[in-house]
């Protein structure tokens, strides 16, 4: 009897929603710790003295170390492990926010904030091809969409810093920070309650640990359901292809070659649209409606309903996922995003700019949370965690130029200018989604990426 078809064919229940808060909870601090920085950033001018190009650097200076962490963690999450990977990339970034808290000067500051990016970039990319890995096919696009929206918790946290803590209390830049560092207290209940990833066990010829594991969910599932288990289906691939070393070279090798080079491309192409849209547009919102006329107290204000707007984007594009499919509910919100950042370009009234704002960020956040849930379900299992660290790695190049080139745009074209390039980035990404993109909704992890399947290969 399959391992992994008895794993598929479990219903969703407590044991599962116990996964998606465990997983939740870590993107929510993630997402806090990467949206606090605007809230940091006209203290931190003040404080330093910075040069607007510092204050790009700043900007910056998480989504570099994202870059890196998100890649380490790939590779070392198909190496040793999901579940250690999660832990560690917890534990240092919040050992680095702690550091940059108290920080004594600009130098110090930007590398720490660097370093944090680093374990928020690693844990991002880890917890979602992790938990994806536990879910049925029929529920896994809205598990993982719903596991993302809980970026858009941390989000509202942070606008929230922003206005009770950063901007009335002094030094409240860096108490933001150390209260973005709280959740290392996390690390003793994950350590209790997560348990490996059978099908990365079942790949690296661990048969026993993967048995143990799902005997024991099986257990929790018809504790909590009070009902007999379901029969498992006959016909199902066994397990994962056998797992490979990996490494940086012999991945992307992999993942260039062949069948998988189309998919890799559209994947890489959809995370550098959103990543590069997304973090020029929260990065600077604040300054810009600063700029517009709007005090800094109510450009925070203005931010919490911008930043509230992401709650139900991500959680109507999760539902949206396994009725649409993953790809066309990425072309949807792509597109909703592309005319809400034309729309924005055009207003000039303060209430207007934070109403077409709330309605981009709605449309950013669902495109988030239809990315989060495909990236996992192209990728082979041998080789998911570091397909899918190396497609939010290179969605990291858009958030690492996205706040120089918004500053630099913002100061030559303007608001209008601004949003417009957001507008034709976004337009982009429609078109080539819908086009190359593949369609996964209601199929296992396995039909999606084993050899052995008939239907791996269909679009």
């Amino acid at each position: 009897m399959s391992l992994l078809a008895r794993l598929d064919r479990l219903p969703l229940s407590r044991p599962h929603y116990l996964l998606l808060l465990l997983g939740g909870l870590g993107y929510t601090f993630d997402g806090m710790d990467a949206a606090v920085v605007a809230f940091l950033m006209p203290s931190v001018q003040e404080v330093w003295g910075l040069t607007n190009t510092q204050l790009g650097l700043v900007g910056s200076a998480a989504p570099f170390g994202f870059l890196f962490g998100a890649t380490c963690a790939g590779l070392l999450g198909d190496r040793i492990g999901r579940r250690k990977v999660m832990m560690w990339a917890l534990a240092a970034y919040a050992l680095f926010s702690v550091i940059a808290a108290v920080a004594p000067n600009y130098e110090i500051f930007l590398v720490a904030r660097v370093l944090a990016g680093f374990g928020t970039g690693a844990e991002s990319a880890i917890i979602a091809p992790f938990l994806a890995e536990f879910v049925p096919a029929a529920r896994r696009g809205w598990f993982v969409g719903a596991l993302a929206g809980f970026f858009s918790f941390g989000f509202v946290g942070a606008a929230l810093l922003g206005r009770f803590v950063v901007q009335p209390l002094p030094e409240g830049w860096r108490w933001a920070q150390v209260i973005t560092a709280l959740p290392i207290l996390m690390l003793l209940w994950w350590r209790r309650s997560l348990p490996e990833s059978p099908r990365y066990l079942l790949a690296t010829g661990r048969t026993a640990e993967a048995e143990q594991i799902v005997v024991d969910l099986e257990r929790k599932v018809q504790a909590a359901t009070k009902q007999p288990l379901p029969p498992v289906p006959e016909t199902v691939v066994d397990k994962p292809a056998e797992a490979r070393k990996i490494g940086l070279f012999s991945a992307l090798k992999y993942l260039w070659s062949g069948g998988m080079a189309g998919r890799t491309a559209i994947t890489w192409l959809i995370w550098f649209v959103i990543t590069f849209s997304y973090y020029g547009f929260f990065t600077w919102i604040p300054t810009l409606l600063v700029q517009q006329g709007i005090t800094v107290t109510k450009s925070f204000e203005f931010s919490i309903i911008i930043y509230l707007a992401q709650v139900p984007g991500y959680f109507s594009a999760a539902w949206l996922g396994e009725y649409l499919d993953r790809k066309n509910t990425i072309a949807l919100y792509l597109a909703g995003a592309a005319a809400s950042a034309f729309w924005m370009s055009q207003m000039t009234d303060p209430v207007w700019i934070t109403v077409a704002a709330a309605v981009l960020s709605f449309f950013l956040n669902g495109t988030y949370a239809a990315v989060y849930s495909y990236t996992p379900e192209v990728f082979p299992t041998w080789i998911r965690a570091s397909g899918t660290g190396l497609s939010s790695a290179f969605g990291r190049f858009g958030s690492i130029i996205a706040p120089s080139v918004i500053g630099v745009f913002a100061a030559s074209l303007g608001f209008a200018g601004v949003f417009g390039i957001t507008t034709a980035v976004l337009a982009v990404g429609v078109i080539c989604t819908l086009v190359f993109g593949l369609s996964t909704a209601g199929r296992s992890l396995e039909d999606l990426t084993e050899p052995g399947s008939p239907k791996a290969a269909v679009r």
